[in-house]
């Protein structure tokens, strides 16, 4: 079982280091496919998140390409709310005893909302035309910005996905900035927000450490075959093919 957990990581490594699409969209649902239940998927994959996006980190850091200042303001409204999520799941007994219910149908809805943002990035990206929110300095969106945290926050701390593609599309709708700082602050905040919501997890116990190690192993080298091979293959096509399967699983969630 190990050996084809660390396959399974390796296949998600590679296809996020193609394309860029989320790991947490592709393995929570595939997870659950495997039998594990939704709460340990979800906190299993915060923690695996965590150390994926921690390396992602890094390389943005050294090359500047990270607002902290929007980091900073989307991480006020979200790690409190991913918190709020994570704690009405755990500490109330009328959510606690349906959690696994509450977080599969959660999953299916937001996964088919994941798909459909992946969607539109891929197709309306580069024709996306500035608008009078963009327009704005960082400081005059500080309230906009931490609403955008506290929202996607929750859905986050509930399911574990969004915390990169979510944010993304508000980024790309909202704040003026190049693809490379984007993508640098997406990871950036992602990376504070799913730790948090992993250590709270595992606070309680529904972290697979075992699990997380085995994906670790497969999807690490994954990602960095992807990544040279991205160079070398359109990841257009198969950004939509993954979208598609993506919208699939979460339809069959609901």
């Amino acid at each position: 079982m190990s050996v084809g957990i660390a396959v399974m990581g390796l296949a998600i490594g590679i296809l996020v280091g193609l394309t860029g699409v989320g790991g947490a969209a592709l393995l929570t649902p595939l997870l659950i496919l495997l039998g594990i239940s939704p709460s340990i998927a979800v906190g299993t994959d915060f923690i695996y998140n965590a150390i994926t996006k921690l390396f992602g980190l890094g390389q943005h850091w050294k090359q500047g390409t990270i607002n902290f200042k929007l980091v900073k303001y989307l991480s006020v409204g979200s790690i409190p709310s991913a918190m709020v999520a994570i704690g009405t799941l755990h500490l109330f007994p009328i959510f606690h005893q349906h959690q696994e219910q509450i977080i599969k149908y959660a999953l299916g809805y937001i996964l088919t909302l994941v798909a459909v943002s992946f969607l539109i990035r891929i197709f309306f990206d580069k024709k996306i035309q500035p608008n009078r929110w963009q327009m704005q300095p960082l400081e005059q969106k500080k309230a906009l910005t931490i609403v955008i945290g506290v929202i996607f926050g929750f859905i986050v701390g509930l399911t574990s996905i969004g915390s990169g593609s979510l944010f993304a599309i508000a980024m790309l709708f909202f704040y003026r900035m190049n693809t490379s700082e984007l993508v640098g602050t997406d990871i950036t905040h992602a990376f504070f927000l799913v730790t948090v919501a992993g250590i709270l997890n595992a606070s309680f116990g529904s972290v697979d450490y075992m699990l997380a190690a085995n994906l670790l192993i497969g999807s690490i080298p994954g990602v960095l075959i992807g990544s040279k091979l991205s160079t070398k293959v359109s990841p257009k096509p198969l950004q939509v093919i993954i979208a598609i399967i993506i919208l699939i699983s979460g339809l069959r969630l609901i």
